[in-house]
């Protein structure tokens, strides 16, 4: 039953956009896919939690992050068939154990854990907290970007993760990532 956690072999190089909230992940990723010409994948928790909060007016709560996870890695397995030489993810499994931390006061499922711990990735670009920030219905941490920024940044030095950290405008963040992208596609 775990299996659909797990993510499916592939020989394409497979990107994670991933930081705080509000600091441009889902544009880059949207940028990065053109630029490619692929495809990306979206953050499932995004479409998940406002269907969540049209329908019940409730929040994200600990027995949301299996679903969420599930819908995330599904996502990602289907489109990495559809992607050309890269895949470009707007989130991973490891950003949800982040939030699953920040919010239940260090608590992580333990099957969440260990997928989000055991899938891989060739790159993360994790997101500065330096553009303005944007509310919406889902939102709900302005004052605490540079702690979140700091637990993300954590979360990839502990696991060994290969990151660059990504600052300044959209223009600069996309020629950033591009260039080591291309080390990547090079090899």
């Amino acid at each position: 039953m775990e299996e659909k956690y797990k993510q499916e072999p592939t020989d394409i190089v497979k990107v994670v956009l991933f930081g705080p909230e509000s600091t441009g992940k889902t544009t880059l990723s949207e940028q990065l896919a053109r630029y490619y010409n692929t495809v990306w994948v979206p953050e499932y928790a995004r479409e998940y939690l406002q269907n969540k909060w049209n329908n019940e007016r409730k929040t994200c709560e600990p027995n949301d992050l299996l679903p969420i996870a599930e819908g995330q890695i599904r996502l990602e397995n289907e489109l990495s068939k559809k992607a050309t030489d890269v895949l470009i993810c707007d989130t991973d499994l490891l950003e949800t154990k982040v939030y699953s931390e920040a919010y239940y006061v260090g608590h992580c499922d333990k099957t969440l854990e260990k997928y989000a711990l055991q899938n891989q990735y060739d790159l993360y670009l994790l997101t500065y907290i330096d553009v303005p920030w944007v509310g919406d219905d889902l939102r709900d941490k302005p004052n605490e970007r540079e702690h979140m920024f700091s637990y993300f940044k954590t979360t990839l030095e502990k696991y060994n993760r290969n990151f660059i950290t990504l600052k300044g405008e959209n223009k600069i963040r996309l020629k950033t990532a591009v260039e080591h992208i291309d080390k990547l596609l090079k090899k």
